[in-house]
């Protein structure tokens, strides 16, 4: 199957839940064809335009990443390769470890599962790197992606707890790596985007944060990783559609719509709230909630579900509901 874009980098790409399911023993473990086939479902999904999703997230931080042993990660991603060779879209994941050496080893381990880009993480260091520190730990990266026959994505993700901030001008001289296939800016912020477009027109930069979809389009993105497109993949992929061709008043209508679910891509319970609402979307509560993540109140519950409602029923009368 042929994607409609020539470039992935110009589309939306869904950040996968990772679904599980009971052991024997009762133990939470991941189904792996449960999870591809879901992947498989979203990928098939054709926005108004006829495009659909250019690129296959797995393993990342809806997809309960800092739950999973090395082990689980390398055999969840090698099953979701081959729904991304299925559908011919690059295999994308995320990377993070506290050295360079720790994190190059990573990069290689991830190439030979079949994932084609890496999104790295600043390192999980307490205190933040100096500048050189840190371009030194993206070049020590590129250099085992390149290497391992992959590209890379670094990924600026300062409204997360945990994370360093990558400077403006640290990120600005990343983009100029020849492994470096674009940069992921998942931030309110907007104006970061703006500002490295200024300066560097040809820069391909992915918004990571569904509620600035449309803004981030403004500033110059070229494309998205989406959460709530798992949930209304249709909405997300005429969304990006529109923003591709500047029909801003028609990609702010689903931005409007989506508003209510869209606002809990940017919180910290992301995964538990999004999964939990992925689970009422397919009338199945019980594996919404099957999470490793932690577990929520009655009152969180019953609030993601009402903006899961909110959300649908905009969405409904956009004709962008399924």
């Amino acid at each position: 199957m042929v994607t409609n874009s020539t470039d992935w980098r110009y589309t939306v790409m869904p950040a996968v839940f990772t679904w599980l399911k009971e052991s024997e023993s009762g133990a939470l473990e991941i189904d792996l064809e449960a999870t591809q086939k879901y992947a498989a479902d979203i990928l098939k999904v054709q926005g108004k335009g006829g495009t659909r999703m250019g690129g296959l997230v797995g393993s990342g931080t809806l997809g309960e990443n800092s739950y999973l042993s090395s082990e689980q990660r390398l055999s969840l991603l090698k099953a979701l390769s081959e729904v991304a060779k299925e559908y011919n879209v690059p295999l994308i994941s995320g990377a993070a470890a506290e050295t360079k050496e720790e994190l190059a080893k990573i990069v290689t381990e991830l190439a030979t599962v079949g994932v084609d880009t890496v999104m790295v993480m600043p390192p999980k260091t307490k205190e933040a790197p100096s500048d050189e520190d840190m371009y030194a730990y993206y070049e020590f990266s590129a250099i085992a992606a390149k290497e391992a026959g992959v590209t890379i994505m670094p990924y600026n993700n300062p409204d997360a707890a945990g994370y360093h901030a990558l400077s403006t001008d640290i990120l600005r001289k990343l983009s100029a790596l020849p492994e470096v296939t674009a940069l992921k800016i998942s931030t309110t912020d907007v104006s970061v985007i703006e500002t490295l477009m200024l300066e560097d027109k040809d820069s391909k930069i992915l918004a990571g944060v569904d509620t600035v979809t449309v803004h981030a389009g403004l500033a110059g993105a070229c494309g998205g990783i989406t959460g709530v497109g798992c949930i209304f993949p249709k909405a997300s992929v005429t969304m990006q559609e529109y923003v591709n061709n500047g029909e801003w008043a028609e990609a702010n209508k689903i931005s409007q719509a989506m508003n209510s679910i869209s606002y809990l891509d940017a919180q910290p319970l992301l995964l538990e709230y999004l999964k939990f609402a992925f689970g009422v979307h397919h009338n199945d509560a019980d594996g919404g909630l099957r999470t490793l993540g932690k577990k929520l109140t009655q009152e969180q519950i019953d609030d993601v579900r009402a903006r899961y409602l909110l959300a649908k029923e905009r969405l409904e009368v956009l004709g962008l509901a399924e």
